[in-house]
């Protein structure tokens, strides 16, 4: 594991944003920096297209939405 050097303000903001998603500083730096490896690498799909793809490489399902009548 090696050390990244960040700047007060990046580390302000990932703090706020652990706290919000309820992970540890280190991991929502992590959580981040794959997001934008991945980003780069698949510059055509949006965040979301890229979280479902890790998602379910990983074995999340989702369950099944049922329609909600009006």
């Amino acid at each position: 594991m090696g050390i990244v050097n960040i700047d007060e303000d990046l580390h302000d903001q990932i703090r706020k944003a652990s706290a919000v998603a309820c992970r540890s500083i280190n991991a929502q730096a992590a959580f981040w920096i794959k997001i934008g490896m991945l980003s780069e690498l698949n510059p055509t799909l949006s965040f979301n297209e890229i979280v479902v793809r890790e998602l379910r490489a990983a074995g999340v399902e989702s369950p099944a939405l049922r329609a909600v009548a009006a």
